[in-house]
């Protein structure tokens, strides 16, 4: 389930969606590299930012309601796009044939903005967030629901990687720098929760 052994050509074509996730965070990356971390372009990249990044003064005072989806696909660490792009890579192509296209792009994207409207509520009015964190926390929350309520949809094996997936993930949420806890605990709830939805009748 988790092992990618496909060709470039066969992932594009058998898993569009990601495809299209992975794309368009890799590219806003390299836009931020170019500009800001090599500094051609600073001040685009801090007014690029600016637009992206979920700030909650800027959504609550200037009425920036993109930026409860923007921050989704905004990264600026190579670590950061590293360690989100391999998850997606990993996890989200399972997810993507189970659900089928409209209904995986839908839980992405739902439990994303789930989790960002989360960070308005639950954060300081100074608060600032950006990453798919929330959404990846999301799709694990629908692998859990898959595992307790319909295992026999995935192997012994795989239950056990994401058991230890998300209980790394969790615990570790605690204690690293600058991470967006509540952001990814709302993520993984809200995939927990909105699962039987979007399972809906796909599951016999």
């Amino acid at each position: 389930m988790f092992i990618r052994n496909e060709s470039f050509k066969h992932f594009i074509k058998f898993y569009p969606v990601t495809t299209v996730l992975l794309a368009v965070n890799l590219l806003v990356y390299l836009v931020f590299l170019i500009t800001g971390t090599l500094r051609l372009a600073p001040e685009f990249a801090f007014h690029l930012f600016e637009f992206a990044a979920g700030s909650n003064n800027a959504i609550l005072n200037s009425g920036s309601w993109w930026q409860l989806v923007t921050p989704i696909f905004l990264h600026i660490s190579f670590g950061h796009i590293l360690f989100n792009a391999f998850s997606l890579f990993i996890f989200g192509p399972a997810l993507e044939i189970m659900l089928g296209k409209l209904r995986y792009a839908a839980a992405f994207l739902a439990t994303g903005v789930i989790a960002n409207i989360a960070a308005l509520f639950l954060e300081s009015a100074g608060f600032s967030h950006y990453g798919a964190s929330g959404a990846l926390f999301g799709l694990l929350g629908i692998y859990i629901y898959l595992v307790v309520f319909h295992r026999e949809r995935i192997d012994r094996q795989d239950q056990t990687i994401i058991f230890v997936i998300v209980l790394i993930s969790l615990i570790s949420s605690f204690f690293g720098a600058n991470i967006d806890v509540m952001g990814h605990l709302i993520g993984f709830l809200s995939g927990l929760v909105l699962a039987p939805l979007l399972f809906f009748g796909r599951l016999r």
